[in-house]
């Protein structure tokens, strides 16, 4: 967690965006700098030209995917914090993607501002796929240059960026944007059809549910001679709140998002236990191994949400949900009770379909936008660390409402200081 004098500094400067970016205020504010751009809606089958922000793994998978999404994509800019991860994201797609590569070094940007040179670029097509803590700012840039935008999930850290984000929701809507999220599941074939299904009855009115994402470690990169701290942080993002938002929010957000479409909304209160067990090194930043939730929704339904990165222990990615008819591993694609079925089609790749779904809602003139329903998942997954952090019940006006803020309002290369590890029940609730 951030010191006070950080903390009161940060929150003095982003409180005053925050108060001009309600969504009353967020639509005027924004339509007054939004230019009209002609090159924003593709239509018909006009070109998607595609910009790339944040050139690691995901975000260069995802070029993959969006390359092989549909006729008539183009990526032609390519923007990150480090050269190095630019270069070998652009070498890597070459090699099998040349043909639908037009990024000349003119528009390879790189550094904190690298953003809004691709967004500046002559792009319809926004992909954010940068550490979640830059997603909100990301957003609202791509937004206000009315840019159609795919973002990973998260979509934020904190309530701070939570509220901005759903300000941002109301107003790509007003201005006719599509905007898909990374929450794949949502475009998966077997996923949808199950949910259908309970959605019209199935397995009747849901009780209960649960939610795994359990696993062992992910990677780690040692601190290089000559990194900064900065540095240091944003090569190993994973490990650090500010940057991920922990592994709750960053990774367990997909299984609480299933569970949330599943129910049509969020819960209302989390009791959250977890802590640092086995990845304790200073390599490994500050943030939990471990997080153990009870979320409780409006009507007294109850969800039972493990996380856990920790080398040698049982692998578990899964959803389930208790009806008063039956029950559903809705993971598996499969639903039991008094009429059993399961999911036997042919499956999409999901993360390609969610593409194809965003390009032709452009297409059509009839956008998606998805950036609600990731919000509220990112907002489910920052209250149950709330939660675990402190050790107090947290309702969800309290977690959306919270005047902590991680991310520093300033952004450059240098010393940039760890928060202590969390300890529930010293650790304050703010």
């Amino acid at each position: 967690m951030t010191n006070q004098k950080e903390n009161d500094k940060r929150q003095s400067t982003r409180r005053d965006f925050l108060k001009t970016t309600t969504a009353a205020t967020v639509g005027s504010t924004l339509a007054a700098h939004i230019p009209t751009l002609a090159g924003a809606h593709a239509a018909g089958n006009d070109e998607i030209r595609v910009g790339l922000i944040g050139c690691g793994g995901r975000g260069t998978g995802a070029i993959g995917n969006v390359l092989e999404s549909a006729p008539g994509v183009k990526l032609i800019a390519m923007g990150d914090a480090f050269k190095d991860r630019l270069d070998e994201s652009k070498a890597n797609l070459s090699k099998k993607y040349s043909a639908k590569m037009d990024v000349p070094a003119e528009r390879c940007f790189v550094g904190f501002d690298a953003y809004k040179k691709v967004i500046a670029s002559d792009v319809n097509y926004i992909i954010l796929a940068t550490p979640p803590a830059f997603r909100p700012e990301h957003l609202t840039a791509a937004v206000m240059a009315g840019k159609n935008i795919f973002t990973e999930k998260p979509v934020a850290v904190d309530g701070a960026g939570i509220r901005q984000v759903l300000s941002l929701y109301e107003q790509a809507k007003t201005r006719g944007l599509a905007i898909a999220a990374g929450t794949q599941r949502r475009h998966q074939r077997g996923y949808i059809e199950t949910l259908n299904r309970i959605k019209d009855g199935a397995i009747g009115d849901i009780v209960a549910a649960r939610a795994y994402w359990n696993q062992g470690g992910l990677w780690n990169k040692p601190r290089q001679e000559g990194w900064s701290d900065m540095e240091w942080q944003l090569r190993n993002w994973l490990y650090f709140t500010w940057l991920s938002g922990d592994h709750i929010v960053e990774q367990h957000v997909h299984n609480l998002d299933v569970v949330n479409w599943a129910m049509g909304g969020h819960p209302v209160k989390a009791v959250g236990l977890g802590g640092r067990q086995s990845r304790t090194d200073a390599a490994y930043g500050h943030i939990f191994d471990h997080f153990a939730i009870d979320y409780e929704y409006e009507n007294g339904v109850h969800m039972m949400s493990m996380c856990r990165q920790q080398q040698g222990c049982d692998n578990n990615v899964s959803e389930a949900l208790v009806g008063t008819k039956g029950t559903s591993q809705v993971d598996k694609y499969l639903i039991k009770g008094s009429t059993s079925w399961k999911f036997s089609e042919k499956e999409t790749n999901p993360y390609v379909q969610e593409h194809t779904d965003l390009i032709e809602s452009i297409r059509a003139g009839k956008p998606i936008n998805e950036l609600k329903s990731v919000a509220e998942s990112t907002m489910t997954a920052i209250m149950g660390r709330m939660s675990t952090y402190t050790g107090k019940m947290v309702t969800w006006e309290q977690a959306l409402n919270s005047k902590d803020m991680l991310v520093p309002t300033k952004l450059e290369w240098g010393a940039m200081s760890i928060p202590a590890v969390p300890i529930p029940g010293k650790t304050p609730l703010v």
